[in-house]
């Protein structure tokens, strides 16, 4: 039998979503996992069960990390859009503009809002290059610039899984002087105690949790080239989950926070820009984030996707029921969205990796129970 951690907080009303969260255990899905949510500023429910380790000796609590994947790409393109508020970036000017070397290869023409919405043509290196690469983010960078695209840019979406991170990052230190993980923590973190981090202090490593990889391969459809570039090849991703990858900055992939953490600073998709009292950005900075730069089939997930500059549109219904939510999924399960309608965020974090792309069942279950708690 599964308990809740004593951390744990239950607002009346949401019993029936940690009775969810603690199926998901019953029935063998978990290791250790977190899930909470946040409704106009307030902490409705954060709740946590199970193991940092594969061991099931250290219990997960309030305060264990745990990388959240693709989720960071949400919470990073909100310090894009602090940058944009501020007239340091323009969405609708040529990347190239900020970035001239990126320009190779006739990508001068893409976007800022085109390459946050994954239409750069870059989701991966067509040749080999040195894993570790991906540890140096201005040499991976540099070495990305000169990339040529697998398609015209700006002509639809293909899925960035890490490279996205690294035009975010280049583009927050060209413009401001400061990495995005910097911003992030001094502009939202800092200022509003929240216990996320792009770029994780040695000193925290010890509250991460460990991870379990998930037994098999996510379902990519058809193997082609671009899905090759982005996923499968030998070099198209680190080493993750040693020190080194936990302190330097990824900005699409290595995110570490609480499911409260991430609830909280989603909060920013549900309530106009704003996490709790503090208005990151204006309203109209934040209606040029979250509207649709792209919709279609995406030649890297095998899925029709819909994009904002950054944060993924609820085209599928994985956020719940609300198709002008906005949220974001991470590998191996991990999930987080902002329902504007109801003033509404959430985030599900876990240990346990699965290989579902979109759409995990654990998260899905969550999700399914908040909102019928309403």
């Amino acid at each position: 039998m599964t308990d809740l951690s004593p951390t744990s907080h239950v607002a009346p009303g949401f019993e029936p979503v940690a009775d969810a969260f603690l199926e998901n255990f019953e029935e063998g899905h978990e290791l250790g996992a977190g899930f909470a949510a946040f409704q106009n500023g307030a902490c409705i429910i954060d709740i946590q069960a199970g193991f940092t380790d594969r061991k099931s000796t250290r219990p997960w609590t309030d305060k264990t990390l745990v990388p959240v994947y693709s989720v960071s790409k949400g919470i990073s393109a909100l310090v894009i859009a602090l940058l944009v508020d501020r007239g340091l970036l323009d969405y609708d000017t040529p990347l190239a503009h900020y970035w001239p070397e990126f320009a190779a290869h006739d990508k001068g023409a893409v976007t800022v809002a085109e390459s946050l919405s994954h239409q750069a043509g870059v989701p991966g290196f067509v040749t080999p290059i040195d894993p570790a690469l991906w540890l140096d983010p201005p040499a991976l960078s540099a070495r990305l610039a000169d990339e040529p695209p697998q398609w015209q840019p700006g002509t639809g979406s293909g899925y960035h899984p890490l490279s996205w991170g690294y035009i975010a990052g280049e583009l927050a230190a060209r413009v401001s002087g400061k990495s995005l993980g910097t911003l992030l923590a001094e502009e939202i973190c800092a200022p509003l105690d929240i216990d996320f981090h792009i770029g994780l202090p040695a000193s925290e490593h010890a509250r991460c949790a460990d991870l379990k990889r998930p037994t098999a391969f996510p379902d990519l459809g058809e193997i082609t080239d671009i899905r090759l570039s982005a996923f499968l090849t030998k070099w198209a991703s680190p080493n993750r989950g040693g020190a080194e990858w936990r302190e330097i900055e990824i900005p699409s992939a290595n995110g570490h926070g609480t499911a409260r953490a991430v609830a909280q600073i989603y909060g920013a998709y549900a309530n106009s820009g704003a996490i709790d009292d503090k208005q990151i950005f204006s309203k109209a900075t934040y209606d040029a984030l979250t509207r649709e730069r792209c919709a279609g089939p995406d030649r890297v997930l095998p899925f029709n996707m819909s994009f904002g500059a950054g944060i993924m549109r609820n085209s599928n219904l994985t956020f719940g029921p609300d198709r002008d939510t906005l949220g974001h999924s991470g590998w191996g399960g991990s999930a987080a969205f902002g329902d504007k309608t109801r003033h509404l965020s959430a985030a599900y974090v876990m240990n346990r990796q699965s290989n579902i792309l979109l759409g995990d069942p654990r998260p899905n279950r969550l999700f399914s129970s908040l909102y019928r708690c309403f």
